[in-house]
């Protein structure tokens, strides 16, 4: 009788096999990642409506910010919008009315930008970014950065006065300067709107884990290098949440939301990376231990 054992064959089936190479193939890899950035503004959206104790934060401003949103909209719409689609239509036909509805969009959302800064709507997105990640179990990161009230009864009560510069989005006379110079984008054909949205979006995407940069001290070539890392992520995230703060009115709502998906998501990312670090940790004792016995 032969002493060897028998074969074993350890490759997978076909099957298993085909799908393996087709969910580790670098283009459905960044269909994967920019699908899931994606989806942090909209799973902001469910949080934020299904957490009540957030819901003071958009009440206490809701009706001033929505009547100005409302005012600034139907003015535009009012006077601007049909010279521009009759402009549009020169080059592009019936079909530039879409581009001509981005377009009055976008010169809206820069008024209702610089109006907005009035109202203190960046500290309130802090706090909706803060009290997110106090609910996801992230409380270390906040604490020494703004006083805590323990006993308060929910992540938002317990938010105190910040020990330390706090704003999710710094606000500066060059992001309108872009959002301005991007805006004649809309006059191309087809492409223009999308192309208008994607560049515009990118640069929101990039700024939506600054909060969560300043609660870890980074430097500003830290954050470049996170920023670079997560380029792709960012350009997705920003797409559809600068859809969402197109939509007249609602952009109130929706930067707070968008507000709670981006804690969302540096929550996640924050503990992977701490999961990873204390992997790391292990392995090195690990291996000290190993060589002190060897």
């Amino acid at each position: 009788m032969s002493s060897h054992s028998p074969h074993i064959n350890t490759l997978p089936p076909p099957r298993e096999h085909a799908l393996s190479r087709y969910l580790n193939n670098r283009p459905f890899l960044y269909i994967k990642r920019g699908a899931i950035a994606a989806s942090y503004p909209i799973r902001g959206i469910w949080y934020f409506t299904r957490n009540r104790e957030f819901w003071p934060l958009l009440f206490g401003r809701l009706v001033p910010l929505s009547l100005i949103s409302f005012f600034v909209y139907f003015v535009l719409f009012s006077f601007a919008f049909l010279p521009q689609f009759l402009f549009l239509a020169i080059f592009q036909g019936w079909g530039a009315w879409f581009n001509a509805v981005v377009l009055v969009l976008g010169e809206g959302l820069v008024i209702v930008q610089g109006l907005f800064e009035g109202f203190f709507v960046d500290e309130c997105r802090v706090d909706v970014f803060d009290a997110t990640l106090i609910k996801l179990s992230l409380k270390d990161l906040i604490s020494p950065h703004r006083l805590l009230f323990e006993d308060a009864p929910d992540a938002v009560k317990m938010l105190g006065k910040p020990t330390s510069p706090a704003s999710f989005n710094p606000w500066s006379t060059i992001q309108v300067v872009e959002l301005i110079f991007f805006l004649p984008l809309n006059l191309i054909p087809y492409v223009g709107t999308f192309a208008f949205i994607v560049i515009t979006g990118t640069r929101l995407g990039k700024l939506s884990h600054h909060r969560w940069f300043q609660l870890r001290g980074l430097s500003k070539a830290a954050q470049a290098c996170e920023i670079k890392a997560l380029e792709w992520e960012y350009i997705w995230f920003g797409t559809v949440a600068m859809i969402l703060e197109l939509i007249p009115v609602l952009s109130f709502f929706f930067l707070l939301t968008t507000a709670t998906g981006s804690a969302m998501w540096a929550a996640d990312l924050e503990k992977s990376r701490r999961s990873e670090a204390e992997s790391d940790a292990r392995q090195g004792t690990a291996s000290r231990y190993t060589d002190d016995f060897a």
